[in-house]
């Protein structure tokens, strides 16, 4: 049985690095056999979780917008990939506000993400993983999926400032490639 790996693009630039990075990823998996879907979070009606707790009774999130779909997405989801910019010393709001979200169905399935390989790509345009931010956001992917009892089987990150940049750089295209065979494996 192939796998089936789950991609979610922070990313409000559809060209952007780490759109870019995340298609290599999503190709390298491809390659070894596993079934991708890939979700560019901007432009979806993902609204902020209220803090309701409603989900905490009921296990379903009340709020009805297009993160409603991605809950069996996640549900179903034998690996994960998390692709953003680091904006502001961290990643996209576009994939903080799909995270946060994520509680409701956390509720539903404390185990969902136990044991789940998860991958992480990053783009930022400082020279520096730590002056950029990219440092903060590693550390929170790195905390968040301890908690959640989920394994990062890779990490690519890069400092990469204008559109398309990612391109330039066949042996970053490769690494990105090589982390989507392993999320396969």
């Amino acid at each position: 049985m192939s796998k089936n790996i789950l991609i979610l693009k922070g990313s409000p630039r559809q060209q952007g690095n780490s759109n870019v990075l995340a298609d290599q990823v999503a190709e390298g998996a491809r390659q070894a056999g596993a079934q991708v879907e890939s979700i560019t979070l901007h432009g979806l009606d993902i609204r902020p979780c209220d803090g309701c707790d409603s989900c905490v009774e009921t296990g379903v999130c009340v709020l009805k917008d297009d993160m409603q779909p991605l809950y069996p997405k996640l549900l179903a989801a034998h690996a994960l990939v998390l692709a953003s910019p680091v904006y502001w010393f961290t990643y996209s709001a576009q994939l903080k506000t799909c995270i946060d979200r994520w509680y409701a169905v956390w509720n539903y399935r404390k185990d969902l993400f136990k044991g789940k390989p998860v991958g992480i790509v990053l783009s930022y345009g400082d020279d520096d993983l730590h002056s950029s931010g990219g440092i903060n956001a590693i550390h929170t992917f790195e905390s968040m999926f301890r908690f959640l009892q989920a394994d990062i089987i890779g990490i690519v990150h890069a400092s990469l400032d204008g559109v398309g940049d990612a391109l330039k750089h066949p042996d970053l295209l490769e690494k990105a490639r090589q982390l989507g065979g392993k999320l396969a494996g």
